[in-house]
């Protein structure tokens, strides 16, 4: 995928971001059931990087199961990172810091230098990444800041296994992009709360994520599905380096 469509695509997700924080950070609780599966990889004292960190759901969680652990998440919406700060100060979630960071930019890390933890999450973001090497890189990005010993968790939509998100996508042409310049897996998810709004995402099975997990020099440990109303909707892959 060239530069200018994956920017294209990326931009997409940033406008989405930010014209829906309020309505998407309503729609994303601390108490869902699917954020519970994250808790087993998070040991007390434990170094946690939550990569597209979204309305801070992960660190509020933690703060709630009194977890003490130094947290950093990272998101490219300056709308949401502001909305992350202002409930971390409201619910004391002691050693949270965010920061805005878009990952599609490779220098994301910079601000991350001489760092290393034990928990790098990853949940609900690589799907929104558009670029096959993109996603690969990231991951190795991850790789790398990875402590030894250290998991990364990474969860994506099985939309196209999923009834209720299917009948989400939308037309290319909505978006006036041609279909053929794009991955097989990517789709154009529709979004009705608050407003209406498109957002891009690419639909990634087992297989899939293993290769990319192999070209950043990642081995899957665990798998397993989790989330949604089904209870299904995410697929979670466990790594560590290989």
């Amino acid at each position: 995928m060239n530069a200018e469509l994956i920017e294209r695509l990326n931009r997409i997700n940033r406008e989405f971001y930010s014209t829906f924080a309020a309505s998407f950070s309503a729609s994303r609780s601390e108490s869902a059931r699917e954020l519970q599966v994250i808790l087993p990889y998070i040991a007390d004292g434990a170094r946690v990087l939550d990569v597209g960190c979204g309305n801070g759901r992960a660190a509020a969680l933690l703060a709630r199961e009194r977890r003490d652990v130094m947290y950093v998440g990272v998101d490219a919406s300056e709308e949401l990172i502001a909305r992350c700060k202002m409930q971390a100060a409201s619910r004391k979630a002691q050693g949270a810091t965010f920061r805005v960071a878009d990952i599609i930019q490779p220098e994301w890390t910079r601000h991350l230098a001489r760092q290393s933890f034990d928990c790098v999450l990853m949940l609900a973001v690589l799907h929104h990444i558009p670029g096959r090497e993109t996603r690969a890189r990231i991951l190795r990005q991850a790789r790398e800041l990875l402590a030894p010993q250290g998991r990364v968790v990474v969860s994506t939509w099985q939309f196209l296994d999923n009834e209720r998100m299917s009948k989400k996508i939308v037309p290319w042409s909505v978006a006036e992009i041609d279909e053929a310049e794009l991955e097989p897996g990517d789709a154009l998810l529709s979004w009705k709360r608050g407003g209406a709004g498109l957002r891009y995402c690419h639909w990634m099975g087992e297989q899939e994520l293993r290769a990319l997990a192999t070209q950043a020099g990642l081995s899957i440990v665990e798998t397993f599905r989790a989330g949604g109303r089904e209870g299904n909707l995410s697929l979670y892959v466990v790594l560590t380096a290989a």
